[in-house]
């Protein structure tokens, strides 16, 4: 039976999403896990809320849970409440102190780790190599600007002519591959 477009545009409008947050969980990857006395661990991370105490006494008849985690943001993950059937718990860190990192970071520190030869990965290794990549990225942040705003600085040099046989080269950052950028005095403007 065909409708008219009204009919299904008065339809589509009529539902509406009453809970957004369980309504974009639905949309997260799915993960299954068993839920151990500690939580649950996923990529060498333990999760745990005291919203899973009722289950961990009975956990061996529970068998594995639907568990949904936002790879934007591994500081929580949803468990699948299996007693209501539709209804997630939101299930943060065991350790609270621990940043908020993203799937990509994670998987850059396990990488890092493994070249470092460590042939297992705790939860404290994985945190304190994301906290060394984030200060090495912070640091070149901060190198970047500052060498950009020294190469602003000493620009106007380039107008005092000095023989070429007296010119220093420009100077460059310490361990910096760097290659100093020309200075075009003919630049056509469109």
């Amino acid at each position: 039976q065909w409708t008219s477009s009204t009919d299904a545009d008065t339809a589509l409008a009529s539902s509406t999403v009453v809970d957004e947050t369980a309504f974009l969980v639905d949309f997260l990857p799915v993960i299954r896990r068993r839920l151990t006395r500690t939580g649950f661990v996923i990529d060498h991370i333990q999760y745990f809320s005291n919203a899973l105490k009722p289950w961990i006494a009975r956990r061996e008849k529970l068998g594995q849970f639907v568990i949904r985690r936002d790879p934007r943001d591994l500081s929580r993950v949803w468990v699948l409440d299996p007693d209501s059937g539709g209804g997630y718990v939101e299930v943060p860190y065991r350790t609270m102190s621990h940043p908020a990192v993203t799937a990509w970071e994670h998987r850059a520190a396990v990488v890092r780790l493994r070249e470092q030869g460590r042939a297992s990965i705790d939860e404290h290794a994985l945190f304190a190599m994301i906290e060394q990549m984030r200060q090495i990225a912070t640091s070149a942040q901060r190198y970047t600007k500052r060498a950009r705003r020294n190469r602003t600085r000493r620009s106007h040099l380039s107008s005092i002519t000095t023989p070429p046989d007296t010119q220093s080269p420009p100077e460059l950052g310490p361990g910096t591959d760097d290659v100093p950028v020309p200075i075009f005095d003919d630049i056509e403007e469109w």
